[in-house]
């Protein structure tokens, strides 16, 4: 099985997600980059894939290293590369036949680039969209397993439930 890597464009998913959208344009930016961090956290929890997510210098000169946060691979570019040719360069890196690269970015340009190396490309909004998705399965199944608790927990045995579905069936067959 191929190993999945995600690499981010930072700065275009802040300016296409909305709430992140909304902490830009509030001057909120360093809220707005946090912010994504965790939202990405926690979808490579469910994701089954590395996620890269690069900034460029652009908003932070000076700034050029890479780290760990969240389970997340960061990546600052120097401050004259963009993020744009950097993630093309290391999607054509990592791109292989037992890897398989996604770039999630909403930028034309780098998507073409990107796709003609092989990997594959997912537009800011229809990531934004499997986080939402990956989010409601999760809320789904722990509300599945709280039920399936409450059921466990029930005071009354086996032969008491017996005893209770044959009343209740009897009842309803009374109104009948």
């Amino acid at each position: 099985m191929k190993e999945k890597i995600l690499i981010v464009d930072a700065y275009n998913m802040i300016g296409n997600w909305p709430e992140l959208a909304r902490l830009k344009k509030s001057d909120r930016l360093e809220d707005a980059r946090d912010q994504l961090l965790l939202i990405l956290s926690d979808y490579h929890k469910q994701s089954d894939s590395k996620i890269i997510v690069v900034f460029d210098a652009m908003y932070v000169p000076g700034l050029s290293k890479s780290y760990k946060q969240y389970n997340l691979d960061v990546v600052w570019t120097d401050e004259g590369q963009t993020a744009d040719s950097y993630i093309e360069a290391l999607a054509g890196k990592l791109q292989s036949r037992l890897t398989q690269v996604t770039v999630a970015t909403s930028d034309q340009a780098e998507q073409w680039t990107i796709f003609s190396q092989g990997a594959l490309r997912k537009p800011a909004w229809e990531l934004y969209q499997d986080i939402k998705n990956a989010k409601k399965e999760v809320h789904a199944a722990t509300r599945m397993y709280q039920d399936q608790a409450l059921v466990r927990r029930s005071p009354f045995d086996d032969e008491q439930l017996k005893k209770l579905a044959d009343l209740r069936d009897h009842l309803s067959s009374e109104d009948n």
